[in-house]
């Protein structure tokens, strides 16, 4: 609960200050990419649904991904459109510590996904006699069930601690979202065991993940090696080459993060718009499957009418 002696309502969002001229150039590139990351993830968890061919481990975790992608962006870029459209900046402190939430709280979920996605890649090309047997659907959901409960976990206590923090002031946020780090250096409460549970929950969710991948992708390369045709490899690699390019947006948007409030904001900027609007198109560009779908799809719709 919210500690009685509060006595700041609302937090100011600084956003982008050098940029507040171009408001509306601002809107409408950020409502545009917004549109296109939703509709574009949609596409694939409707497509994912509607063709019992791609009712498989891989898809329904790639639909599952792009629903908590589609949640991602919904926390942070309305209420950017709305900073762009009207210059109003506050937030409520109640939406802030919500927003907070449901931010961190999904981008953990997309982490863990990301590396559960990895473990399916390994099993596909590693072991594949063995992957119907091992990755089954009923798998796949007690793995997505599972990235959700540990988030919420380790999240849930974290806001607990935060929401007991006191704040009188000041009520800037340097950033375009109630950004986590930076509404715990606001509190003039004492601020150290919530500071170190945030970095070990920040490390242990991004270096964690990092782990798997690396060590499930250090095996795939060494069993794609060992393949006896030039096409055999080809095509191996092309089975997990979208999950990679998302693999470097997602871990190289993290390195840059940096105590340079700039960078950080570049950094998130990229994490909330650049990566969701770019997934969608990396993962169906050269998916034969999913253009097959798509057509079956579109191809029934012109029956309809």
């Amino acid at each position: 609960l919210v500690k009685n002696e509060t006595t700041i309502q609302e937090f100011i969002l600084e956003g982008f200050p050098a940029l507040q001229h171009l408001g509306s150039l601002l809107f409408l590139v950020h409502l545009l990419a917004y549109l296109a990351s939703i509709t574009g993830n949609m596409v694939i968890i409707i497509i994912t649904w509607v063709d019992h061919r791609l009712q498989t481990p891989m898809y329904i975790l790639l639909s599952t991904f792009s629903f908590c992608e589609c949640c991602f962006i919904t926390t942070v870029i309305p209420k950017l459109l709305s900073i762009f459209l009207s210059g109003r900046q506050t937030i409520p402190f109640t939406a802030c510590l919500t927003q907070t939430f449901f931010f961190f709280f999904l981008g953990a979920v997309i982490f863990f996904l990301m590396a559960v996605m990895s473990l399916d890649r390994y099993l596909a090309i590693c072991k594949p006699l063995h992957y119907s047997s091992i990755m089954n659907l009923r798998v796949s959901f007690l793995l997505v069930f599972f990235c959700y409960t540990l988030s919420l976990i380790f999240l849930t206590y974290l806001m607990v601690k935060v929401s007991q923090l006191w704040f009188c002031g000041p009520n800037v946020i340097s950033h375009f979202f109630c950004d986590l780090d930076s509404l715990i250096h606001l509190s003039c409460s004492d601020t150290r065991s919530v500071e170190i549970y945030f970095f070990f929950f920040t490390s242990f969710v991004i270096l964690l993940s990092l782990l798997i991948t690396i060590i499930v992708y250090s095996n795939i390369i060494v069993t794609v090696m060992g393949l006896p045709s030039t096409k055999e490899r080809q095509k191996a690699f092309s089975t997990c080459s979208s999950h990679l390019i998302v693999l470097f947006l997602m871990y190289g948007s993290c390195t840059k993060q940096t105590n340079s409030l700039d960078s950080n904001r570049e950094a998130a900027l990229v994490n909330t718009v650049v990566t969701p609007l770019l997934n969608p198109v990396i993962y169906t560009l050269r998916n034969k499957q999913v253009h097959q779908a798509l057509r079956h799809i579109l191809s029934r719709m012109r029956l309809q009418k």
